[in-house]
C-alpha cells in the first residue's frame, strides 16, 4: 500500500489521483500510527518551511518518518516535502546562520534563489513552471525518461547538498539561474524539488517507477 502524509501542509488529493491514474491505490495517512502498515510512502508539501516542521513535529511525524526511511522501504518527498528532508532552511530563519531545522535526514540546507519578484533584472522568484531535468546517473525513479524531459516546479527555495556529499544524493539537476538541485536519490529515499503530479506524462512515469521500486 501506498500512504501519503497529510500533515495540513500537501496537495494530498492530487498526488492520490495520479497513482489511481495509474491504477495504484494510495491511502492518506491522518495519523503516524499507520505509517508502519505501508510499503511505501510519500510526503507532499506547499508552504513555508518552518511551518511544515511545526506540524511534522507537533503531530508526531517526525519520528515516524525517520522510523519508516531507517527501515529501508521506500519513501519520496515532494517538493517542501524533500526540503524537510534536509538539515535546514534559511526560509523564516534569523539569519543565513541559524537555518530553522529539518528532519536531519539527508545532509544539507534549503536557500533561496537569488532573484527578485518585481525587479526587471535578474530570476524572478518564485520560479514558476516548466523546466528541464539533466541527470549523470541512473536514478530508478527516472527510468524511461529521456534527457531534459521537462516538469513542473513550483519553488522559491532549492536544497544545496552538504560540501562532499553533493554527488551521492544529488541525481539530477535543473538549472535556473545556475544549476539547482531537481532529484534526489539515497538508497531507499527519493525527493523531487517539482511536482511529479503536475508534471503530465513524464510525472506518472516517475510515479509508476516509484510504485515498483
Amino acid at each position: 500500500m501506498i500512504g501519503i502524509i497529510d500533515y495540513g501542509m500537501g496537495n494530498l488529493r492530487s498526488v492520490q489521483k495520479a497513482f489511481e491514474r495509474l491504477g495504484r491505490g494510495a491511502r492518506i495517512l491522518s495519523s503516524p500510527e499507520s505509517a508502519m502498515a505501508c510499503d511505501r510512502i510519500v510526503l507532499p508539501g506547499v508552504g513555508a518551511f518552518a511551518d511544515g516542521m511545526s506540524h511534522l513535529t507537533e503531530q508526531g511525524w517526525a519520528d515516524a518518518i525517520r522510523q519508516f526511511i531507517d527501515s529501508g522501504r521506500p519513501f519520496l518527498g515532494v517538493c517542501l516535502g524533500m526540503q524537510l528532508l534536509f538539515e535546514g532552511s534559511q526560509e523564516d530563519a534569523p539569519c543565513r546562520e541559524q537555518p530553522v531545522l529539518g528532519l536531519g535526514v539527508l545532509p544539507g540546507t534549503v536557500v533561496r534563489f537569488e532573484g527578485d519578484a518585481y525587479g526587471p533584472d535578474g530570476l524572478k522568484v518564485p520560479h514558476m513552471g516548466w523546466n528541464c531535468l539533466e541527470w549523470n546517473r541512473q536514478d530508478p525513479l527516472l527510468r524511461g525518461l529521456p534527457q531534459q524531459v521537462y516538469v513542473y516546479f513550483v519553488h522559491s527555495y532549492h536544497a544545496v547538498a552538504a560540501p562532499g556529499d553533493d554527488a551521492s544524493i544529488v541525481s539530477a539537476r535543473s538549472d535556473y539561474g545556475g544549476p539547482f538541485c531537481g532529484t534526489v536519490w539515497r538508497e531507499n529515499l527519493w525527493g523531487t524539488q517539482f511536482h511529479p503530479e503536475k508534471s503530465q506524462k513524464a510525472g506518472l512515469q516517475m510515479l509508476a517507477n516509484f510504485a515498483e521500486i
